[in-house]
């Protein structure tokens, strides 16, 4: 029989179970769980999409226990409430004729303390992982640990009770389960210890309830399978020889298949680096008799049929697939037809392959997407050396570029940086050549980094398009001409440069700092609309008449009526117009001065900021939209009544002269420009800010000059709920979640979901000018913005009470009081001392118990330039400046006196799309 035949043929197990091939869907992180992690809807479509012609699809891993997320989005199998959803996933394989097979699993010292509540991880051991920023995990006890098994045990009954097919226990990537095993993460000195014996107890007792739960719950052709991941690289460490005595040992008891773990198939030790023998070819020749009769999968580097044929050459029985299944979720039919596969993903196509959103962001398949919107890019092919700096290095990036794509990325070889530096490059090198485009999400942990590796990559793009112009006999000294120019790359700035060039316009963005977001990108509690479609499905009762009389209220009257009312009627629309450019807002919170629950997030409930900017900043690489950084407008070009360009500086100090007709400021405010706010506001000296360090007012200059009128300029808001050590605004969420402000005397003192001014002002009245942002595990499970503030240590935490307001040195009789009196006036749904009416989710009673120490901060500059309800820019007399548009937090009169939490984001998105729609239209008449 041919390794053809062989891969799509048949397959029995060792219970007799047959597979219909010998084709497996690798089991691969989605991130796509709710926050609590239950199922969504697209993961359960994304399982259906890629079963079918597969033999079998291993669904990701699922934690056994609350305290195992090794990883954001995570599901669970944690208690008998995520039963229902784990169903739909296995009845949408099963419905396509495959099988359906659940890993399960537990992170051990892998968890995350800002994923488990701030809780510190638990492990075998209490030894850090051997990685930066490590938490120190907690030692379980003898008793925890048998509570542990039993745990994994509840977890396959609950995989049964799933209609599941099997489960795969993940015995790999230095998971709980390995770090029993491993002598470098387990140094007990009981029984589940010591000897490699001792150690191999745990994943064996596992094994054991496994079988005890299938042979209680299941028929006989449940599947059993087991992940390992064959050698660490620790000292001491798991060796190939300890591997094998542990898989001799759980294949005596019994088990259906192996799964071998390895980046590549056919990966050599990564211990003995001298030998190039594939683990795969020793395992063949060192297994026993016994473990020769369990079948072994191969995983790593699988996408064209001739991979998976030579995997079972080496003896692999069966191969699992993982990312050229994301890739194409038909690959078994592809490469049955004899397809030669390249493994990227066209970045027009999530829906059409069923990506989850939260998926298509993750690094697994960010570095997959390719941009093809640089096609038409002209570059002259060559090695371009650019020099820039990170907070740590000088780098010298050496970028290879071709005709019309950027084929390369490599650090100078002379180069002298760290090893995590090294570990980051290479990862932000693949997704700037995946993508075909220097314009990307930042690597986790290593923003700076990969801003400078951008902006290298950006420069060279920008010498070699001018080499290429020369050479073609342009000049540089011509100035170029687009229809519109838009001044700001913050929301406001994306939305109406994606609008525009939806319109026919050809446009390009300037933008003075080093990297797109400006100040959106630090937005955090959502976007305000009314009688919007996420409202009615959640039966949501609104109108667009509260939002208006709240708004109004809220911006103490001093609103512009006319631009409000424009707001309020667009606001839903502008919902509608993100969710069809894949950017969906679905989850919805409370906000202060709101009756009604109107503020529109992500609906794994983040910061909506970063979310934004990811999916605006892929609709502009969709685009043939330029994009100049580090490059400042010194002038608007007007005369004759009309705008007729722009003149630029960049950071080479180039001077630029570029033809435009129409031109959209959206700059921002100027709450960064300490010097400007003192001079409407002298009594806000000191104070900091949470805005970006780009927020200083130029764009109201630049229209200024040209003769634009300003509004409101003395309408500064501060922000109550600041860090002040780092200028970190705490989202208003977190009380719209349920919080409260404590004073440091243990008491409440004003309603916490009140207008931002009037908390501020309280807040500032107390005698110490700080408070305390008091919520409790419920409230964190809600609100994913807490994990993130735990994990960037702004959180003190205590397991009751008491515990908290000691480490808070606060009176904790008084404080045991606060809560109880909030308590009651929740189970009454009416806060009678504070007169607060909204957010009264729960009691705070359930430990563990938070609090985060904040004070006002200044936040956001209800000035700027007048404009109409066309986003055109008006002058001192209300006249029009032809060509001159503006959006966002650079236009006044909008917020009147005071801006409600969750409109900034509906502004810049609203006001955005319509400057771009005009602005095109305008250049284009």
């Amino acid at each position: 029989m041919s390794t053809n035949d062989l891969l799509l043929s048949p397959f029995t197990l060792p219970n007799g179970t047959e597979l219909k091939n010998r084709i497996l869907m690798a089991p691969m992180t989605t991130c796509t769980g709710f926050y609590d992690g239950t199922v969504t809807r697209e993961l359960v479509e994304y399982y259906r999409a890629r079963a079918g012609s597969i033999g079998t699809v291993i669904v990701e891993c699922c934690f056994v226990d609350d305290r195992g997320l090794a990883f954001p989005g995570a599901i669970g199998i944690d208690n008998d409430a995520k039963i229902d959803g784990l169903a739909k996933i296995a009845a949408a394989v099963k419905s396509q004729g495959s099988k359906a097979v659940l890993q399960i699993y537990h992170g051990g010292r892998m968890s995350e303390p800002k994923l488990i509540g701030g809780q510190q991880p638990v492990a075998p051991s209490a030894l850090a992982a051997p990685r930066d920023g490590a938490a120190t995990p907690v030692a379980l006890t003898a008793g925890e640990v048998e509570d542990m098994i039993t745990k994994f045990g509840e977890g396959v009954r609950r995989a049964i009770e799933a209609g599941f097919d099997g489960v795969e226990i993940h015995g790999a990537n230095t998971y709980l389960i390995q770090q029993f095993f491993s002598p470098n993460s387990n140094q007990r000195d009981d029984k589940w210890g010591g000897s490699r014996e001792n150690r191999a107890r745990f994943p064996l007792a596992v094994l054991d309830i496994t079988h005890e739960m299938a042979k209680k719950y299941a028929d006989s052709s449940f599947i059993i399978g087991y992940r390992f991941s064959p050698e660490e690289l620790e000292e001491p460490g798991i060796r190939f020889a300890d591997t094998l005595y542990l898989l001799e040992q759980l294949a005596a008891r019994g088990l259906d298949y192996l799964h071998f773990s390895l980046g590549y198939s056919l990966r050599p030790s990564i211990v003995d680096t001298t030998d190039p023998t594939p683990l795969i070819d020793k395992y063949v020749a060192m297994r026993s008799d016994t473990l020769a009769k369990i079948p072994v999968m191969g995983v790593g580097g699988i996408v064209n049929k001739s991979d998976a044929e030579l995997a079972l050459e080496h003896g692999y029985d069966m191969v699992a697939i993982g990312k050229a299944c994301i890739a194409y979720p038909d690959w078994t039919d592809r490469i049955a037809a004899d397809h030669k596969l390249e493994l990227f993903i066209d970045s027009t196509q999530r829906e059409a392959l069923t990506i989850p959103e939260p998926l298509w962001r993750f690094s697994l398949v960010d570095a997959m997407i390719r941009d093809m919107s640089m096609s038409s890019k002209k570059f002259k092919a060559g090695v371009f050396r650019e020099k820039v700096q990170d907070p740590a290095h000088e780098l010298a990036v050496n970028v290879s570029l071709d005709t019309d794509r950027i084929a390369d990325i490599a650090l100078d070889a002379g180069a002298d940086l760290d090893v995590e530096f090294t570990t980051s490059f290479d990862i932000i090198r693949s997704r700037i050549l995946d993508a075909n485009s220097p314009h990307f999400d930042a690597v986790t942990g290593a923003t700076e980094q990969s801003e400078a590796v951008k902006k290298a990559v950006s420069k060279a793009i920008a010498k070699s398009c001018k080499a290429q112009l020369l050479e073609e006999g342009g000049s540089l000294n011509a100035p170029q001409s687009y229809d519109v120019v838009v001044v700001g790359s913050g929301g406001a700035g994306l939305a109406a440069a994606i609008q525009a060039c939806d319109e026919g316009a050809k446009v390009l963005i300037v933008e003075k700092m080093s990297t797109i977001g400006g100040n959106t990108i630090k937005a955090s509690v959502g976007m305000n609309a009314a009688e919007t479609r996420y409202q009615r499905l959640k039966g949501i009762e609104d109108s667009k008449d509260l939002f208006y009389q709240e708004t109004l209220k809220g911006g103490q009257f001093k609103n512009n009526t006319v631009l409000l009312k424009e707001f309020i009627e667009h606001a839903p629309r502008a919902v509608e117009w993100l969710a069809d450019h894949h950017i969906e807002l679905s989850d919805i919170t409370i906000t202060g001065g709101m009756s009604v629950d109107r503020t529109h997030r992500p609906a794994d409930r983040s910061a909506v900021g970063g979310f934004l900017i990811s999916g605006l900043v892929k609709n502009l690489n969709k685009r043939n939209i330029d994009v100049m950084l580090d490059t400042s407008v010194t002038e608007i070009r007007y005369s004759n009544g009309a705008v007729q360009g722009v003149q630029l500086l960049n950071d080479d100090n180039d001077v630029l002269t570029i033809n435009a007709k129409s031109v959209i400021v959206a700059t921002g405010g100027f709450s960064a420009n300490r010097e400007m706010v003192v001079k409407y506001r002298p009594e806000l000296d000191g104070f900091v800010t949470t805005n970006h360090k780009g927020a200083t007012g130029s764009g109201i200059a630049i229209l200024q000059n040209i003769g634009a009128g300003t509004v409101d300029m003395g309408e500064i808001q501060i922000h109550p709920t600041v860090e002040q050590t780092t200028s970190y605004l705490i989202s208003e969420a977190i009380r719209g979640g349920g919080a409260i402000l404590v004073s440091q005397a243990g008491k409440r003192f004003f309603n916490e979901m009140e207008t931002r001014d009037k908390v501020s002002a309280n807040i500032i009245a107390l005698p110490e000018k700080f408070a305390y942002v008091v919520f409790d595990e419920q409230v964190r499970l809600n609100n994913k913005a807490a994990d993130e503030y735990i994990a960037k240590g702004f959180v003190i935490s205590g397991s009751s009470p008491r515990d908290l307001a000691a480490k808070l040195e606060m009176n904790s009789d008084t404080f045991l009081a606060t809560l109880e009196s909030y308590n009651v006036a929740v189970d009454k749904q009416d806060d009678a001392e504070f007169g607060r009416k909204t957010a009264l989710r729960h009691p705070i009673n359930q430990g563990p118990f938070y609090a985060i120490r904040i004070a006002p901060g200044v936040h956001h500059t209800m000035g700027g330039v007048t404009i109409n309800t066309d986003t055109c820019v008006l002058d001192a007399q209300q006249q029009v400046l032809g060509g001159a548009f503006a959006a966002g937090e650079v236009v006044g009169g909008i917020h009147g006196g005071n801006r409600i939490g969750g409109n900034a984001v509906a502004d810049i998105i609203i006001f955005g799309i319509l400057a771009g729609q005009n602005a095109a239209k305008f250049a284009m008449r």
